[in-house]
């Protein structure tokens, strides 16, 4: 049954709200900006109306994902490995040659719906490093470490190991807009 549900979290990651937003509207989003197919992007390229969508889309995969695992009576540690298989969903879509989005708002459907008070950590780190930087990405990076050390002093940190795991790669494919923030704070 755990097999059955990470490939199908998978194809619900493959699900991407910018694309569909941005047909909608007429705009190919990854010919357009950062080419990103992710809310930011869409934002950017078509407004307001465009972000809150596809932020919602996204993040809905994430809720989604952990809503079906906990109705089919999963271990926790299966339901964190189908979260992370939602969110390479995201990043790695099949259908569109793993060229996907960064996974942020997947995440946050993710994380709230395992444990708000857990992402409560992720929330509370991203605020306080962005109103010292007024970066977005340094933003999250600081909530993830705030919201790792939350999940460490839970004193589960095996069963979220598949949760790091997706960050990780999500700093991977932030990296350059890591370098840009901080070449933009000295």
């Amino acid at each position: 049954m755990s097999g059955v549900y990470w490939l199908l979290s998978y194809i619900i990651g493959n699900f991407m709200t910018a694309f569909f937003v941005g047909k909608a509207y007429g705009i190919n989003l990854q010919e357009e900006r950062s080419k990103n197919l992710g809310a930011r992007n869409a934002g950017s390229v078509i407004g307001k109306s465009a972000f809150v969508w596809t932020f919602f889309g996204d993040s809905l995969k994430g809720v989604a994902v952990v809503l079906l695992g906990r109705l089919w009576h999963l271990e926790e540690w299966v339901i964190n490995v189908g979260a992370t298989c939602v969110i390479f969903g995201h990043l790695f879509p099949v259908w569109l040659k793993f060229n996907g989005g960064k996974g942020v708002a997947t995440f946050i459907g993710v994380g709230l719906a395992l444990s708000t008070g857990l992402f409560f950590w992720m929330i509370l780190g991203s605020a306080l490093v962005f109103g010292l930087t007024r970066s977005l990405t340094l933003g999250m990076v600081g909530g993830f470490v705030l919201y790792s050390m939350a999940i460490v002093q839970t004193g589960n940190f095996q069963q979220y190991v598949p949760i790091f795991i997706a960050m990780l790669c999500m700093l991977i494919k932030h990296m350059p807009n890591i370098k840009e923030s901080l070449e933009k704070g000295k």
